[in-house]
C-alpha cells in the first residue's frame, strides 16, 4: 500500500447510525451509499454497514449494480433521474425506482409487463428543489396512474428539502423563497390524494435528509435519509446538534523527503513562496490527483509527529511540501492530512466549498484501510 492512504473507523459509522435510528424510532433508516459512500469507498463500507441499515440509497444505476454485485441483498433505491433504457437494470439487479414523472412510471410498467417482473418503485414528487419528480400540480396523475399498475410495486412516495438544514439554534426558520415547512405542506397535499381514493398511501414516506432528521421530527415519517450526517459531518456549521455523530475519516501520508532551503529559496512551481531563515521542508507523497486542492496552495496545515504546519509552495498534482521551520522531520515520519485535529470544514474553508466536496474528491487511487 501506498504511504499515502484513507483510514475508514467502520464502527464510528455504525455508531452514528445507531444514534439516528435511535432519534427517529420507530422511522427506518435508508443509509445513502452514493458516491464512493461520500469517499469513504463503498467496497468496504457497504458490506459491513448493510446489515444494519433497513435501505440503501445511491445516485445512479452503476452504483446499485456494484453494490449488488457484492452480494448484499438490502434495498436499494436509485434515487437520481433515469431513463427508460435503464429500466431492464432495476430489473436484472432487483434496484428500487424513482419514478419521477408519469412517462417514466408508464415506461416501468410497460417494460415490467413484457418482462412478466414486477418492478418495485418510490413515486418522487418535487415540492421546490426543482430538480427531479413531478411537481405539486402533477403529483395527482402520477399518483392516480400508480394505483392502477399492475406492474409496477409502488412501495414508497418521497420528496427532497432544499433548505432544511438553513434554521436558527432555536429552531426558528429562516425566510427563504422555498421553506421545508412550505415543501412539507406541499407533500401533504400530494399525500391527501390517496385519501380522495379511499386508498392507503405507500408503506414508505420519506422526506428527511441530514438537516431534517436534526431539526424536523414531523418530516420522519416512515424513513429518513441521512446523507452526511451518517459520515459524521453536519449539513451546517450552526445546526443544532440534536444527533451525536463523529467522523470516521483520517487521511494519512508520511513524509518522503526532508531537506534544509537556504532563506530566498523558492519552492515547487512557480516559485509562491520561500522561506525568510533557513527552514526544514517536508516532501508529502500526495497532490491534487488524490484530492488533496491545488487552490489550498500555502492555505492548508499538516499534523507531522503530533504538531501542525503549514503547507507552502503550490501544491502539485502528486506531492506538496510543508514548512517544519526549525523543527527536527524525516523521511518516513507520519502526516495527518485529515482527521486527529484537521477536519472536513477546515479543508472545505481552505479550498471554499463545503464539506461534501472535500470527503468526494478524495480520489480512487487513495486507498481505503477499513478498520472496526
Amino acid at each position: 500500500m501506498r504511504p499515502t492512504y484513507l483510514e475508514v473507523n467502520l464502527n464510528q459509522l455504525k455508531q452514528n447510525l445507531q444514534n439516528i435510528r435511535a432519534r427517529v424510532a420507530p422511522a427506518k433508516v435508508l443509509v445513502v451509499l452514493k458516491a464512493n459512500a461520500y469517499g469513504h469507498g463503498v467496497d468496504g463500507v457497504a458490506p459491513f454497514i448493510a446489515p444494519f441499515a433497513d435501505y440503501i440509497g445511491v445516485a445512479i444505476v452503476e452504483e446499485g449494480i456494484n453494490i449488488r454485485k457484492m452480494g448484499i441483498k438490502t434495498p436499494i433505491l436509485v434515487m437520481g433521474g433515469t431513463l427508460p433504457e435503464q429500466i431492464p437494470d432495476f430489473l436484472e439487479f432487483d434496484l428500487t425506482l424513482a419514478a419521477s414523472s408519469l412517462s417514466l412510471l408508464e415506461s416501468a410498467e410497460q417494460i415490467s409487463a413484457a418482462a412478466q417482473k414486477r418492478i418495485k418503485a418510490h413515486l418522487k414528487i418535487d415540492t421546490g428543489m426543482e430538480r427531479i419528480g413531478a411537481r405539486a400540480q402533477e403529483a395527482q396523475a402520477l399518483i392516480e396512474r400508480s394505483l392502477s399498475c399492475k406492474h409496477v410495486e409502488v412501495e414508497g412516495i418521497f420528496t427532497h428539502f432544499a433548505n432544511s438544514e438553513v434554521m436558527s439554534l432555536r429552531g426558528v426558520k429562516q425566510e427563504f423563497p422555498i421553506s421545508a415547512a412550505l415543501q412539507l405542506e406541499r407533500f401533504e397535499e400530494a399525500l391527501s390524494v390517496y385519501e380522495k381514493h379511499s386508498e392507503p398511501h405507500p408503506k414508505l414516506r420519506h422526506t428527511a435528509n441530514s438537516g431534517a432528521t436534526l431539526l424536523m421530527p414531523e418530516s420522519y415519517y416512515d424513513m429518513v435519509r441521512p446523507g452526511v450526517m451518517f459520515y459524521g459531518v453536519y449539513p451546517a456549521r450552526d445546526i443544532e446538534k440534536t444527533i451525536e455523530v463523529k467522523t470516521a475519516l483520517t487521511w494519512k501520508s508520511q513524509v518522503t523527503y526532508s531537506k534544509i532551503v537556504e532563506l530566498g529559496h523558492g519552492v515547487s512551481y512557480g516559485s509562491l513562496w520561500s522561506p525568510e531563515t533557513p527552514s526544514r521542508i517536508a516532501t508529502i507523497p500526495c497532490g491534487y490527483a488524490d484530492g488533496y486542492f491545488r487552490m489550498m496552495t500555502n492555505k492548508a496545515q499538516v499534523i507531522i509527529n503530533g504538531k501542525k504546519y503549514p503547507q507552502v509552495g503550490r501544491i502539485c498534482m502528486d506531492q506538496f511540501m510543508v514548512n517544519a521551520g526549525a523543527d527536527e522531520v524525516k523521511a518516513g515520519d507520519e502526516a495527518i492530512l485529515l482527521g486527529k485535529g484537521i477536519t472536513p470544514e477546515d479543508l472545505a474553508d481552505w479550498v471554499g466549498t463545503n464539506e461534501y466536496e472535500i470527503m468526494t474528491n478524495i480520489s480512487a487511487r487513495v486507498p481505503r484501510k477499513f478498520v472496526k
